[in-house]
């Protein structure tokens, strides 16, 4: 599939990645899901080289950097100017002014990369032509089998929620993946360096890895590649993507992609989140609630309005996580629980088993999810592995049905809105 065709392919599915799915309305509602798919395509899938123009990433290769003289070609390069936070003359809306051609684009790309065989090599200047996302890719072979790299330029708000997000290494404890780091560097911009799978739950071998970087003026630089021919599609043609986690860091940093980046214009403040009470603290309830059940706790970890922890009884690992959730009475979740039980305080309560929807394999999900009178939404779930993506572990869940109910249901709740 083109550059183009996966870009298309990658906006057709941002337009429908909002629309939660199933385990979405149940475990989190349409907030949590927003919030998994900005993770998402951040890190944990990797996206496209087309993801990456979707969640506003940007890549940049280090001239001098990588031994070789390029795969194809040299480009007549001015030294790069100094980044700044002053938006360039006025072009299209959301473009640059069109200083660097679609040419130059691929002509870095060509220059820059290890001496190796390209193919299918294309690039997008700054110009309205396009979509405001100068990009660049390419099929990679340095003799030991081909690898896509694809890169990509743009600013946002560098202080936004969603931005750091993106530069921010997932939790070891719910997502697969080989490695990641993530630092400040002394100029005070950010970078995270990921290892990871185009599935995370690894029903295909396709190794995707990423460097992305964020510039405290809203600059950002994101590299990806794979260990094939195409994220998605072809089958793998090495062990590993070609290259590896210190060069993607080095192209990261170059300051060849300047040109390009200071063509752009500055991103739009990103909005606060904003909420009519701020997210629960819930890891402190679930801590107590576990405790009353004596099961080991492996591992544990918190955001915003939700907790989980990893049991591990002796008889294999298991995940249990919590959300809570405010809302109005009746404010938009009453359909989630037709033919609820309905205690005497009026909560309703209903308890669901089901399978795993995250691709690990043998998993079951055990969930209780409650409504009290006065909207506020606590969910309790339970799987048969140490994570939703990973295999089960075991045959059920370390905790009871009737655990869960007594958790979701309980009154400690009434502290975590404190």
């Amino acid at each position: 599939m083109s550059f183009e065709d996966e870009l298309g392919e990658a906006l057709r599915q941002a337009g429908s990645g909002f629309t939660p799915d199933r385990q979405a309305l149940v475990a989190g509602g349409e907030r949590r899901g927003r919030r998994l798919v900005v993770r998402r395509r951040a890190a944990v899938i990797g996206g496209s080289a087309l993801g990456l123009a979707l969640i506003g990433t940007a890549g940049a290769f280090a001239g001098g950097l990588l031994s070789g003289s390029g795969g194809g070609g040299t480009a007549d390069v001015a030294a790069p100017p100094a980044l700044s936070s002053t938006p360039p003359a006025k072009g299209a809306p959301g473009s640059g002014t069109g200083a660097v051609s679609d040419e130059q684009m691929a002509a870095w790309l060509r220059q820059l990369l290890p001496d190796g065989r390209l193919t299918e090599v294309t690039g997008h200047g700054t110009g309205p032509g396009s979509g405001g996302i100068p990009r660049a890719s390419a099929v990679y072979d340095d003799g030991k089998g081909k690898g896509a790299v694809g890169v990509a330029l743009n600013r946002v708000d560098p202080n936004g929620a969603s931005t750091a997000e993106l530069i921010t290494c997932p939790d070891k404890n719910k997502f697969d993946y080989d490695g990641c780091t993530s630092e400040t560097l002394a100029d005070g911009s950010k970078i995270m360096v990921y290892q990871g799978y185009e599935y995370p739950d690894r029903r295909e071998p396709t190794k995707a890895w990423r460097a992305t970087l964020v510039t405290p003026q809203g600059y950002l630089v994101d590299v990806q590649e794979w260990n094939a021919a195409a994220e998605k599609g072809e089958p793998v043609s090495r062990t590993d993507p070609p290259l590896d986690p210190a060069r993607l860091k080095a192209f990261a940093l170059s300051p060849l992609w300047h040109p390009a980046l200071a063509d752009l214009p500055a991103a739009h403040p990103e909005s606060p989140r904003s909420s009519s009470r701020p997210a629960a603290s819930v890891a402190p309830v679930l801590d107590a609630l576990l405790a009353g059940y004596g099961v080991p706790v492996e591992a544990k970890g918190e955001e915003a309005g939700s907790a989980y922890a990893v049991l591990d009884d002796g008889k294999g690992k298991s995940m249990v996580t919590a959300e809570v959730q405010y809302g109005k009475p009746g404010g938009g979740v009453d359909g989630l629980f037709a033919g609820a039980t309905v205690m005497p305080d009026g909560t309703k309560v209903v308890a669901r088993q089901t399978v795993g929807e995250k691709g690990g394999r043998n998993v079951v999900w055990w969930n209780v999810d409650t409504l009290r009178t006065d909207g506020t939404r606590v969910i309790v779930s339970a799987f048969n592995s140490r994570n939703q993506e990973s295999d089960a572990t075991r045959k059920e869940p370390a905790l009871t049905m009737a655990q869960l109910k007594e958790m979701a249901t309980s009154d400690k709740w009434a502290q975590a809105a404190r």
